[in-house]
């Protein structure tokens, strides 16, 4: 890598190793993200607010995503790059305030933080890259940022569905801009920027997902708070916090330890790495719907059912088990079967569970998951190596 200009801004890859006490500590900004993502979501808890709660996620999403990749190029040590962190930081609070009402009263404080954030944060990194090859590449994701900018203000400015397809377009844009590492006509197509270490990108994953898991257990604890104490508030909450303990260990299990291995002997781990960051987006969005169920469970666990209880409940399960199976297939080139078993049983409890009081949704989800976690070890007694190594992820032919 050509280091002219960059006066040791830029890290060694092969010196990166874990997250900096400076990443980790603008991890921590996204637990409040996650947070009024839930409550956004609790407050509209219907088809066209999980809808509008799935837009905003992915743009918060990508947010974290570019400024992890960003800090991972950069040192973290150096001033200049701390003070990136840290405005960013501030930005993404805002951002997160503004997240409850984003399709209200809100929508512009949310659209032009979006966009001061990922364009202040190009911008300032073109400057600190001068005469690096990595300046081009962060330029042309400047230039389409920049873009976006007309349907996000336009949808800021509008309101209702018009607000939610445009904002809709703002992000599938920047989404498939970053595919394509940012193609500008008349430019030749860049093949994307250095991705650090298999294992530094896994370390973030594993801290995002950490920090996620966080944010079902405050509004478990929350709740419980605002409950009390009381025999069904009580079952209600160990049964809540079995579920996201399942959850967690499901995720650890063999692909969760192995992705950093697998990024590494991968063909092409660019593109495994940015595979398996949407494989984390699928389980980030489930643990934003397994954070509502846990408070409705809470709030009130044995009260008339609901379709919408149900459909959060069993359904953030099953986008859970969805990702989750995306991620053993990245990893290890294979789908295993308890997990597939696992989304055919919570389909099959669908119409009987919603007869059925949050309370016994919330202990069918934890059955299944205890099914899973069985079945999977069951098969490490059997298999205690993997069956296929890490790495041989197949989309990294294509």
């Amino acid at each position: 890598m050509t280091t002219n200009g960059t006066n040791g801004l830029l890290r060694k890859l092969e010196d990166v190793a874990r997250a900096s006490f400076l990443e980790l500590f603008f991890d921590v900004v996204f637990i409040f993200a996650l947070r009024a993502l839930a409550q956004q979501l609790l407050n509209n808890l219907t088809w066209s607010g999980a809808f509008q709660a799935l837009v905003l996620l992915l743009a918060i999403g990508l947010v974290w995503s570019l400024t992890a990749r960003a800090t991972a190029q950069l040192n973290p040590r150096r001033p200049p790059v701390q003070l990136l962190v840290l405005a960013t930081m501030v930005g993404a609070l805002v951002l997160s305030a503004a997240v409850p009402e984003a399709f209200g009263k809100t929508g512009l404080i949310f659209a032009v933080t979006y966009l001061a954030i990922q364009i202040g944060r190009n911008l300032f990194v073109v400057l600190l890259l001068r005469g690096h090859e990595l300046q081009n590449f962060v330029g042309r994701a400047a230039i389409w940022h920049a873009a976006t900018a007309v349907p996000w203000l336009a949808g800021a400015v509008a309101s209702g569905t018009a607000r939610t397809a445009l904002w809709t377009l703002a992000v599938a844009l920047i989404y498939v801009a970053r595919w394509f590492s940012y193609p500008l006509p008349g430019l030749r197509r860049l093949a994307g920027a250095q991705l650090p270490a298999g294992e530094y990108l896994a370390d973030r994953y594993r801290a995002l997902f950490v920090i996620a898991l966080g944010e079902v257990v405050l509004a478990i604890g929350s709740t419980l708070t605002g409950r009390g104490f009381a025999t069904d508030e009580t079952v209600a909450f160990v049964v809540t916090f079995a579920v996201t303990a399942l959850i967690w260990r499901i995720y650890i299990f063999r692909a969760g330890e192995d992705i950093g291995p697998a990024i590494k002997a991968s063909a092409n781990p660019d593109l495994l790495g940015t595979l398996v960051s949407y494989a984390h987006l699928v389980m980030l969005a489930s643990l934003v719907a397994a954070s509502v169920g846990a408070e409705l469970v809470i709030d009130d666990p044995l009260g008339r059912p609901r379709a919408t209880a149900t459909v959060t409940i069993l359904g953030g399960t099953a986008l859970f088990l969805a990702g989750r199976t995306l991620l053993d297939y990245l990893v290890f080139g294979r789908v295993y079967r308890s997990c597939v078993i696992g989304l055919l049983a919570l389909a099959c409890l669908l119409p009987p569970m919603l007869l059925l009081p949050p309370l016994v949704n919330g202990f069918a989800a934890g059955t299944v998951l205890t099914g899973i976690v069985i079945a999977d070890n069951i098969r490490v007694r059997r298999h205690p190596a993997p069956i296929s190594p890490p790495g041989p992820h197949r989309p990294s032919d294509t």
